[in-house]
C-alpha cells in the first residue's frame, strides 16, 4: 500500500494497513533522510495545488521584495476602484514563515476599497494545474488544497489583526459586518468550484483560538460556513477538514455538532488542551489528523517512542485516525524525532489497533 493510498483510505473511514504518517512537504526539508522517511512510508502533505485561480479585473496588483536589516519583506499594493490598500510582510529565514509588518486595514478610511476589492474578486476552476502536480508528485504525497479563511475569519486574521479587529468590533461592528457579509457572498462562489475539483478533501479556515474569538462568535460567525461548505462537498462525496491546531476544549460540542468531517492540526498535550483520548470520546465520527506535539520533537528519542505509543493507545481501533507533523521542525533533531515516530507507527501501528 502506498503512503498516499494509507492516507485515502482512512479519510474514506476504510481500513488500512497502519496509521498513516504524515509531513507537510514546504516543511519537511530537502535531504537524504526525507527520502529513507518516505521509503518507509511517511506521507507527504502538499498544500501548494491549488484548485482555483483568482481573477481581480478591476483591481491593479503590484509587489515589491526588498532586504531590510538583513531581513526579507514584500510589500502588496492594490489599487482597486474605491482607493489604495498596502500590506507588508516579513519573512523567516527559512522563506517558509511569514508574518504580517503591515495589514491591509489601517483606519476606518479603509472600508470602501476593502469591499471594492472583495467584490471585485472572481474564482475560476483550476483542476489541470491539480492533476499535473499529483501526477508529477507521486505516490508519496497526497495533495489537500485549502480555500482559505472563513469570512470572519479572514477579517481577524488577515485583514485587521487581532488588536485592531477588537477596536473596531467595538466601536465601528455595522462596517465590519458589511466586510463580514461581502466575504459571505464571495466565498460562496468559491465553494461549487472546491466541491466538483479532482481533490477528495479540502481545507476550510484554521487557526481558530478560543482565546480569541469566543464561544458565542464562533458560533454564530464560524460553524454556519464550516457546515454550509460541508453540505456542498457531501453532495459530490467531498471531505472537508478544518486546521484546529489551538486549544479546542471550549469548542469541543460545537465541532461535535459541526458537519465537517476531519480535525485536521488537533494538537494533544503537553501543547493542546485535549487528549486523543478524550476526542475520541466526543468527536465519535470524525476524522482526527492529529499534530505531534511540537514541544515533544525536542525530547530524547525514548520519550518521543513513548508518546508515539501513548497517541496509539489512545486512538482505540485506529480507524480515521492520522499522525502527522504540521509546523517546522526543529533544526538540531527533527530526523531523530520523525524517525522515532516513524519507528513506532510501522511496528505497533498496524490496524486494527489492539
Amino acid at each position: 500500500m502506498t503512503p498516499r493510498e494509507r492516507v485515502e483510505r482512512t479519510l474514506r473511514g476504510e481500513l488500512a494497513n497502519k496509521v498513516p504518517f504524515t509531513a507537510f512537504a514546504d516543511r519537511l526539508p530537502r535531504s537524504a533522510a526525507s527520502r529513507r522517511l518516505r521509503n518507509g512510508g511517511l506521507c507527504l502533505i502538499d498544500r501548494q495545488a491549488s484548485i482555483f485561480r483568482v481573477v481581480t479585473p478591476n483591481v491593479h496588483r503590484q509587489q515589491i521584495h526588498y532586504v531590510e536589516g538583513g531581513n526579507t519583506f514584500v510589500r502588496t499594493a492594490l489599487e482597486t476602484p474605491a482607493g489604495t490598500l498596502d500590506e507588508v510582510e516579513q519573512y523567516g529565514p527559512n522563506g517558509m514563515t511569514s508574518w504580517h509588518v503591515e495589514r491591509f486595514f489601517k483606519d476606518p478610511e479603509d472600508y470602501k476599497p476593502l469591499l471594492a476589492l472583495i467584490e471585485d474578486q472572481q474564482y475560476e476552476p483550476d483542476y489541470e494545474n491539480f492533476l499535473q502536480r499529483q501526477e508529477q508528485l507521486g505516490d508519496d504525497f497526497f495533495l489537500r488544497p485549502d480555500i482559505g479563511y472563513s469570512p470572519m475569519h479572514t477579517i481577524v486574521y488577515s485583514l485587521m489583526g487581532i488588536e485592531c479587529f477588537a477596536r473596531e468590533w467595538a466601536e465601528r461592528r455595522d462596517e465590519v459586518i458589511e466586510l463580514y457579509d461581502a466575504l459571505v457572498e464571495n466565498h460562496r462562489s468559491l465553494y461549487p468550484i472546491a466541491a466538483q475539483s479532482p481533490a477528495l478533501m479540502v481545507n476550510y479556515c484554521g487557526n481558530v483560538s478560543p482565546e480569541i474569538v469566543g464561544l458565542k462568535r464562533f458560533e454564530e460567525y464560524y460553524l454556519p460556513h464550516y457546515d454550509e461548505f460541508a453540505d456542498i462537498m457531501h453532495a459530490h462525496d467531498k471531505l472537508v477538514s478544518v486546521h484546529f491546531d489551538a486549544a479546542t476544549w471550549l469548542f469541543e460540542e460545537f465541532i461535535g455538532l459541526s458537519r465537517i468531517d476531519c480535525v485536521e492540526g488537533f494538537t494533544p498535550p503537553p501543547d493542546g488542551d485535549m487528549t486523543v483520548a478524550q476526542a475520541r470520546s466526543v468527536w465519535h465520527d470524525k476524522l482526527l489528523w492529529i499534530h505531534f506535539p511540537p514541544t515533544a520533537h525536542l525530547d530524547p528519542v525514548a520519550e518521543i517512542e513513548d508518546a508515539t505509543r501513548q497517541l496509539l493507545r489512545e486512538a482505540a481501533s485506529g480507524m480515521r485516525f492520522l499522525i502527522g507533523t504540521a509546523e517546522s521542525l526543529p533544526e538540531q533533531n527533527w530526523q531523530e524525532a520523525l524517525f522515532a515516530i516513524m519507528k513506532i507507527i510501522n511496528t505497533e501501528g498496524q490496524l486494527p489497533l489492539t
